[in-house]
């Protein structure tokens, strides 16, 4: 069941805190329904008002999640300022908590992405948990074909839950494409770089870089060649959003 959503820049997002989050996902089983949750950003957000945006459908793809999250301060500022209250569960946060306080011994998970090291790295951290992987082929924007083996490796190994980690929007069209799977089973999180964080691939911002909603800043500085266009062409545009957004629904 969920959460009463709320409405910000024309997406529905849940209203759990963490803690309750995770106990819920605790009753998330291999042999019960499927199911799939979104993290958005800004960097979602823009895209889906982007009216040139090759991706038809993909607003109604975040409706249709079971578990829509605010994974940005910034959004949630912002957000703030059009009075809407949108806690803030970051995807890395949330996919720490499910390897910490949800898996049990013997659970098994599923991994879209990465390279063939993800899953030893996890192993050695996580030996009591059996991860499979599907390590798909780049241009999955365009490729249906590709998506739609990943959606079906998904359904046939019926794990309790999937990390989809391909980037967006190609990780929510294969979560939402594995929906229309009937062998498909447990939850699966469209989680982008998360493992990478979890593994120390990537460096997660320093605390206190953290809670001055600067992480951003600190990947742009950490990555700045793949970050750059992202955070400083396209993303303020979210401003432009909020702005019109807030005007509109006065």
């Amino acid at each position: 069941m969920r959460t009463e959503r709320k409405n910000f820049l024309d997406v529905a997002f849940d209203t759990y805190s963490e803690d309750a989050l995770v106990e819920r996902l605790q009753s998330v089983t291999a042999q019960g329904p499927y199911e799939f949750l979104v993290t958005p950003n800004v960097d979602h957000m823009v895209r889906l008002h982007d009216r040139n945006s090759a991706i038809a459908g993909l607003s109604d793809l975040y409706h249709r999640a079971d578990y829509c999250l605010c994974d940005s301060k910034i959004l949630a500022l912002l957000a703030k300022w059009r009075g809407v209250d949108l806690p803030v569960i970051p995807g890395s946060d949330l996919t720490a908590r499910i390897f910490t306080d949800v898996l049990n011994p013997g659970d098994r998970i599923a991994i879209i992405g990465g390279d063939e090291s993800t899953p030893i790295q996890l192993t050695a951290r996580y030996p009591s948990i059996e991860i499979v992987q599907h390590i798909p082929p780049m241009g999955l924007l365009k490729n249906a074909t590709a998506r739609q083996a990943a959606a079906a490796f998904i359904a046939g190994q019926k794990p309790r839950f999937t990390f989809v980690c391909v980037g967006s929007p190609q990780q929510e069209l294969i979560a939402a494409e594995a929906a229309e799977n009937p062998g498909a089973r447990g939850l699966a999180l469209c989680v982008g770089a998360s493992l990478d964080f979890l593994t120390d691939r990537q460096k997660r911002a320093p605390s206190i870089v953290r809670q001055m909603k600067l992480e951003w800043a600190h990947r742009l500085l950490t990555n700045p060649r793949r970050l750059w266009r992202r955070y400083l062409v396209e993303g303020p545009a979210i401003f432009v959003l909020a702005y019109r957004w807030r005007k509109s629904a006065a």
